[in-house]
């Protein structure tokens, strides 16, 4: 056990992002963590602020909230909870990311005991895209957790979840329950009280036209490539031959015109 506890130290004090890993019910460092430039996130600069001033809150030893970042797919979400990361990062060393598999949330228990226990270090517990078909054990277990009523989240953890999902449960299923419980009031609210659990609440849109270009133009900048009206137009045919808007599909876009150019980008 104390051969075990000093490498978990060693495992930590050398690295500051890993994944979970279920099979052994141990942190794995992850060593090629490059994520976007923080400056190149652009279009959600609100969602961006709140993020960074919680997360530099915690990383400074403050009392902050574990939020919830929501919307449809492609806009950010994930991407931001690890540049945010990043950037805080660089001035607080202490500060780590681990991210939790959502098959795998039956452990975020024994996490908690794990990490909770390494007080001189800040936790950030990433779950990414989270969200439930029912009221399962998995719902249950992360309500219970951040209720408290399994085990306090100690001060050193942080608990950041992305979902396609506001309330983490389909609307159709919150609609139907609206229709069809006889209590009503009482049925709804058992669906929607996990995200309620969540002290912050980040949501992510669609973006205008005017936002994508400018994503694109940033990214132009950023890797010297040349924005003008050519690229521009391409880039509309673009999101229209995909049907969205979001940064993922202005980024996809920046790949297929740099391979087209022969262009090498450095990440």
């Amino acid at each position: 056990m104390f051969f075990k506890n000093y490498l978990l130290k060693e495992t930590v004090k050398r690295n500051a992002y890993f994944i979970w890993k279920n099979e052994n019910k141990s942190i794995h460092p992850i060593k090629d963590f490059t994520p976007l430039n923080l400056n190149l996130i652009i279009g959600i600069d609100s969602q961006k602020e709140i993020l960074l001033n919680n997360t530099i809150n915690f990383a400074d030893g403050n009392f902050t909230n574990n939020a919830l970042l929501w919307g449809a797919r492609g806009n950010g979400k994930s991407s931001l909870i690890k540049s945010v990361f990043h950037k805080v990062l660089s001035k607080h060393n202490n500060l780590k990311l681990i991210q939790l598999n959502k098959k795998n949330i039956f452990d975020i228990e024994y996490l908690y005991q794990l990490i909770g226990k390494l007080y001189h270090y800040r936790f950030i517990i990433f779950i990414d895209d989270l969200s439930f078909e029912k009221i399962d054990s998995d719902y249950k277990i992360i309500k219970s957790t951040l209720d408290g009523s399994i085990q306090n989240q100690p001060n050193n953890i942080l608990l950041y979840v992305s979902s396609n999902r506001r309330h983490l449960m389909p609307r159709d299923m919150i609609d139907n329950e609206r229709s069809s419980a006889i209590h009503t009031d009482e049925s709804v609210e058992e669906k929607i009280s996990l995200s309620d659990r969540f002290g912050l609440w980040i949501g992510f849109h669609k973006l205008s036209q005017i936002d994508y270009l400018k994503i694109i133009e940033t990214y132009c900048k950023f890797y010297k490539i040349n924005y003008d009206d050519d690229i521009k137009k391409k880039a509309i045919q673009w999101s229209l031959q995909r049907g969205n808007r979001t940064g993922r599909t202005a980024w996809q876009f920046i790949l297929d015109l740099a391979s087209n150019k022969n262009l090498k980008l450095n990440f």
